[in-house]
């Protein structure tokens, strides 16, 4: 431990005229990136006029709302056939495709499973107030409609090739689909995607999270300088990504599981601590959505936290998750859509509850415990704070309270997060940078390299507008995504009708593992 420290004093000191030349370095940067990608930023996340509500946030739960009408709410009707899927009661070994119905599903969530559910839970309650989490589980249960249409177009419209690999995504259904229906533009939609999901991919999908990541472990270890982070990040997640979906999927499918059991389990700890409050807080969050009881806004404050949240953990109609669920074994294209429609329940209405019943519990605990109500600050908004804290720090405290060492596993659980993510989106990234560059080792290992040094970049550096401009860039991708899935969702519906009419006579047959 002593020669540790000591290695450790050692590179902080030797680092310390490079870091402060690189945070002069960082603030130019910054003040250029931000002059250029400014506007475009803004105009993503601009509010509706006349409201504070951002209007990519309108344009994804309208499109989520849309899908679950016209698919009949698919959601719930087939719920159960997909959870036989991902148990793998449907799936032959012999159809195409690279990884099972349960490693796709991994692969999505660790991709969406995130700091949007620690930090964003926490920012949307302690603006919103307890209601806004009526209002993200509403948006989740919305939004598995939005992940059955675009993952049942990934996997239609996927290129199957000789040696057994796939390529799947919006990219691909986009073109193709436009196509079958002679519908104009749809090269151009599916280029201008593939840029905005590189873009994607480097920022929010691997500078942010190692940036997250390093703070974290900085705050635990103490600080040091974020390169090494970045550097250990970045062997191992090419150490992953080297070997494909699969090597990504075999990954996943262990990492998700734990990162779940992991996480869910603390809260249900502390919820099963504090089982008397579990009715309490269900009825804040039930008053909060619609009366706005001690939160300054009311609903409206509670439904636009609520569902931004959603919109920003779960990824519907964003098109990244139609990527990985692409490379599924199937021969039947409706079956992954069933099996992504599990995505935002586990992520939103699962995980982004348990998270949102904590903090609502032990706000109560630490702040109200004397009158029993939500206080108002002097800004005439909600508490979003604990002692202080914000965002993971708020989640870290909530939790913090009720189980004292809980901050340390909240920060592995960090790091996990941030892996998985960041391994998730570079295949992401890949798919997209391959639709564009032509397939090939050479073309794919590139872009693993460039990743792996955005890794770097984004622990080591504090690039505000980068990372602002690389989460524009993903919903920009819902955009293009959700505009061209309203002229494709007729084709999922012959899917579905096909397939729902051949379950009910018995021609669809469980297979014996």
């Amino acid at each position: 431990m002593k020669s540790f420290k000591t290695l450790m004093s050692a590179l902080i000191a030797s680092s310390a005229a490079p870091a402060a030349f690189a945070q002069g370095i960082d603030e130019q940067v910054n003040q250029a990136f931000a002059t250029v990608t400014g506007p475009f930023v803004s105009f993503i996340f601009a509010p509706v006029p006349g409201t504070s509500f951002p209007w990519i946030v309108m344009w994804l739960v309208i499109a989520a709302t849309v899908f679950t009408i016209y698919f009949g709410a698919v959601q719930f009707r087939f719920f159960s056939h997909a959870i036989g899927l991902v148990k793998g009661d449907y799936s032959d070994p012999n159809d195409a495709g690279e990884v099972s119905h349960f490693q796709a599903l991994a692969t999505a969530l660790s991709g969406t499973v995130g700091l949007g559910n620690i930090a964003g839970v926490a920012v949307a309650v302690g603006i919103g107030g307890p209601g806004a989490t009526f209002w993200m589980i509403l948006a989740g249960l919305l939004g598995m409609a939005s992940k059955f249409t675009e993952c049942t177009l990934g996997v239609k419209y996927r290129n199957e090739y000789d040696d057994g690999t796939v390529s799947g995504g919006p990219m691909y259904y986009i073109s193709k689909g436009f196509t079958e229906l002679g519908l104009p533009g749809g090269k151009i939609l599916a280029v201008l995607f593939s840029i905005f999901c590189i873009l994607g991919a480097l920022g929010g999908g691997n500078m942010f999270q190692a940036n997250q990541a390093h703070a974290q472990i900085s705050g635990i270890v103490g600080d040091y300088p974020g390169w090494i982070t970045g550097l250990i990040f970045a062997g191992v997640v090419f150490a992953v990504i080297v070997g494909g979906i699969k090597s990504i999927a075999n990954v996943t499918e262990k990492v998700v599981p734990l990162m779940g059991i992991l996480y869910v389990g603390a809260a249900l700890i502390i919820l099963i601590m504090n089982y008397d409050m579990i009715g309490w807080a269900f009825g804040q969050i039930f008053a909060g959505a619609f009366t706005g009881l001690g939160v300054a806004g009311g609903m409206v404050g509670a439904l636009i936290q609520g569902f931004k949240r959603a919109a920003f953990s779960n990824e519907a109609g964003v098109g990244s998750a139609a990527i990985a669920h692409s490379a599924v074994k199937t021969k039947e294209p409706i079956t992954e859509g069933f099996v992504s429609l599990l995505e935002p329940l586990i992520d939103t209405v699962v995980i982004c509850t348990m998270t949102a019943l904590v903090i609502v519990i032990s706000q109560q605990l630490i702040i109200d415990e004397a009158t029993g109500v939500y206080m108002l600050n002097e800004a005439g908004s909600a508490i979003a704070t604990v002692d202080g804290n914000t965002g993971v720090a708020l989640t870290s405290a909530a939790f913090g309270s009720t189980i004292s060492w809980f901050p340390f596993v909240l920060a592995l659980a960090v790091v996990l997060f941030a892996f998985s993510t960041m391994i998730s989106w570079s295949y992401y990234g890949l798919k997209a940078w391959t639709y564009l560059f032509g397939e090939g080792k050479v073309t794919e290992l590139v872009f693993k390299v460039i990743f792996c040094i955005f890794i770097v970049i984004g622990a080591s550096a504090s690039l505000g507008p980068v990372i602002d401009f690389s989460d524009a860039a993903i919903f920009a991708m819902a955009v293009v995504n959700i505009l061209a899935l309203y002229f494709l969702m007729k084709l999922v519906r012959v899917e579905l009708n096909s397939y729902s009419e051949r379950l009910a006579k018995g021609e669809i047959k469980k297979f014996n593992h």
